[in-house]
């Protein structure tokens, strides 16, 4: 987002500003998430939440019943039933639940579940045209959305099973739900995203492309609340409010949990020292970062490692 796309507004305009986003909780992708899961909305209910770390998981959910708002990148769709979205890993997202219930499914998909003999899939999804923020949400008929729910449910069934064959199914479901949304191809029209959602997407995607540790030798320089305001062209005060009052964190609270997550992520996926851990992130040392990591986990670097080591093998 370039500073010209947003005023800068001094703190006696915070006041004036007509709050049109719903608390929403901040949800990151659990770091030991297996490379596919797919649930059904009876047994797992949808919660309103925006995440904010661009995962490497594809998203597809489907709606047989009730009613929401998605917000994909600075593209928002109210959805029905009979909706199905298309979700990229790249994409930041929120989603607020405007209905009693919601009914339907979804699945996330890691590109590493297509390695060794999927790889023809993978390549389907990546040049799939809806996972795209302008185009993410298409419009099912109600016999379309029926032959899709049922592709749902004998994806549930296989993942539940124990066939050997189970992620050939799951794979062949995968592509005839694709295939069905694309027959269809009746793109739902996105609506304006409200001016106080822009903000809190603004930040949120510049504390994500903060912390993209590439190579042990590239080290990342943790931004200060008041640098990222400058950046998006906002009083520090007034973007420090907005995104307390929508997300419930200060932006404080926010560059911390994001850089405790970038460490949980290292320590796990990684087998990089916790030197080479403690420079990556940007502290001045190998103490200095297992201080700040004790103080909020409570345990040291090397110890969270281990129990995690630990329960990934159990």
């Amino acid at each position: 987002m370039e500073k010209s796309d947003i005023p800068r507004l001094e703190l006696e305009s915070f006041a004036e500003v007509n709050y049109k986003v719903p608390f929403l909780k901040v949800q990151h992708y659990p770091l030991n998430a297996s490379y596919f899961s797919i649930e059904n909305r009876e047994s797992y209910p949808v919660v309103d939440y925006i995440s904010p770390n661009r995962r490497q998981f594809f998203k597809i959910f489907h709606m047989t019943s009730g009613t929401g708002i998605l917000t994909v990148g600075l593209h928002q769709y109210v959805l029905g039933a009979g909706a199905i979205a298309f979700l990229h890993p790249d994409e930041l997202m929120s989603w607020q639940t405007t209905s009693v219930d919601t009914g339907g499914h979804f699945c996330l998909i890691h590109p590493r579940y297509f390695e060794h003999d999927a790889d023809h899939v993978l390549q389907l999804l990546r040049n799939y045209p809806y996972f795209k923020a302008s185009k993410a949400v298409i419009q099912l008929t109600e016999n379309q959305s029926a032959v899709v729910n049922s592709h749902f449910e004998s994806m549930v069934k296989e993942d539940r099973g124990n066939s050997e064959d189970k992620k050939q199914a799951i794979l062949l479901y995968l592509q005839m739900i694709l295939l069905e949304a694309q027959r269809a191809g009746k793109n739902l029209a996105d609506v304006h995203v409200p001016e106080s959602y822009g903000y809190i997407y603004g930040f949120l995607s510049l504390l994500e492309s903060s912390f993209q540790v590439s190579g042990q030798d590239i080290a990342v320089k943790i931004k200060t609340a008041a640098e990222f305001a400058d950046q998006l062209n906002v009083h520090p005060n007034y973007l420090n409010a907005l995104v307390k009052e929508h997300t419930g964190k200060t932006l404080r609270e926010h560059i911390q949990e994001r850089l405790m997550y970038e460490a949980k992520a290292l320590l796990i996926q990684t087998d990089w020292d916790i030197s080479n851990i403690s420079y990556g992130l940007g502290f001045s040392g190998h103490a200095a970062f297992t201080s700040f990591f004790k103080k909020k986990e409570n345990i040291s670097p090397s110890i969270f490692r281990k129990n995690a080591s630990s329960q990934l093998n159990s």
